[in-house]
């Protein structure tokens, strides 16, 4: 049986009363605070000051924890608007946003569909918004926005770690390589992508990411008119 269906134990008096949402909120709390390599059965055991077998009760592995923490955050996602692209748009937006404040998000989503009640929830009500358009479109387009988001969010977060790392920001890194590439670009040897970096827009995430969506949507929308 699926943690989503398997009942939790029943409650009894205890110094430190569980439930799955107890254990679920203090591994986020970890993951927020190091990443997922602070999340453990036993560390979470010992942020709630029980012992690790207790734990076993309600979640089976730490696989299924991860499931949990990742339909936790999803009750943060809830696509609205009237229309499909404006729902799209808010459900790039919302886990845009999510995955900011859970970072490990990024490491967890873009694999096999996740099955949790909140997860559902959020693809139910995108489904819902395009209600009206043929299923043939529905289907490609809304795994087209997710993959872009995917990929777009993982860029972003990989962008902050590796500032973390290097303790070099986006500009200081640019500054920092910026004569190696002038010199590789003196030579002739890469003149498109020379002028793309010389005359290129040159936007920042926020920029990059709308118009990169805005884009894929003005594609969707050209499918869906045709």
């Amino acid at each position: 049986m699926l943690v989503w269906e398997r009942p939790e134990p029943p409650d009894r008096p205890m110094p430190a009363p569980l439930s799955r949402e107890r254990i679920v909120q203090a591994a986020i709390q970890l993951a927020d605070a190091d990443g997922l390599d602070a999340v453990s059965l036993r560390k979470v055991a010992a942020a709630l000051d029980v012992g690790p077998m207790r734990l076993y009760g309600y979640i089976a592995t730490k696989e299924e924890l991860l499931d949990l923490m990742v339909d936790a955050v999803y009750a943060e996602i809830r696509p609205t608007g009237d229309g499909w692209r404006e729902v799209l748009r808010s459900l790039a937006e919302a886990t845009r946003q999510v995955a900011h404040q859970h970072e490990w998000l990024a490491d967890l989503i873009g694999g096999r569909p996740q099955l949790g009640p909140n997860t559902l929830a959020s693809g139910d009500a995108v489904l819902a918004a395009m209600g009206g358009v043929d299923l043939d479109t529905v289907v490609p387009a809304v795994a087209a926005v997710n993959a872009y988001v995917i990929g777009a969010v993982r860029r972003e977060i990989t962008e902050r770690r590796a500032e973390r790392v290097s303790g070099m920001d986006k500009q200081q890194w640019q500054a920092t390589f910026g004569p190696y590439l002038q010199r590789t670009f003196a030579t002739g040897r890469f003149p498109a992508l020379a002028t793309v970096v010389h005359d290129g827009p040159h936007l920042d995430a926020d920029q990059t990411f709308w118009t990169g969506l805005d884009f894929l949507l003005d594609g969707i929308e050209a499918r869906i008119s045709s």
